[in-house]
């Protein structure tokens, strides 16, 4: 398994690959968090959350990436899935980011469709 610190220097790397301006009032930066993060939606503990984008008053905008949910769901993979997969939700997350400066709620709307659609596959 990746460890903490190595996940740590992989999301640094992935963070200088994004050109700067992408990180305007990214005020709380990029942060990797040990928890794990199950959706509220999750049927069979089946649902992580990879990452979050949080904007309040008190801490401002920041953007947090889950490690114990990249290891739950990556406990045997190689470490260039791990960063492919951490790339991913970074994008993502400051996809949300970038989506929340500009007003627009296009992501929002689909990752809702997405949940939409693991809640009918999995109906009991």
């Amino acid at each position: 398994m990746v460890s903490m610190e190595r996940a740590q220097e992989l999301l640094e790397e992935l963070v200088q690959e994004i050109p700067g301006e992408y990180y305007i009032e990214l005020n709380g930066g990029v942060n990797l968090s040990p928890a794990v993060r199950l959706s509220p939606a999750a049927q069979n503990h089946d649902l992580y959350i990879m990452g979050q984008y949080h904007k309040s008053s008190h801490l401002g905008r920041i953007i947090t990436i889950y490690y114990g949910s990249f290891a739950a769901l990556y406990p045997e993979s190689s470490e260039s899935l791990w960063k492919k997969k951490l790339r991913e939700t970074l994008r993502h997350e400051l996809t949300h980011h970038l989506e929340s400066l500009a007003g627009e709620k296009d992501l929002e709307i689909e990752d809702a469709r997405k949940i939409a659609g693991y809640l009918n596959r999995n109906k009991r």
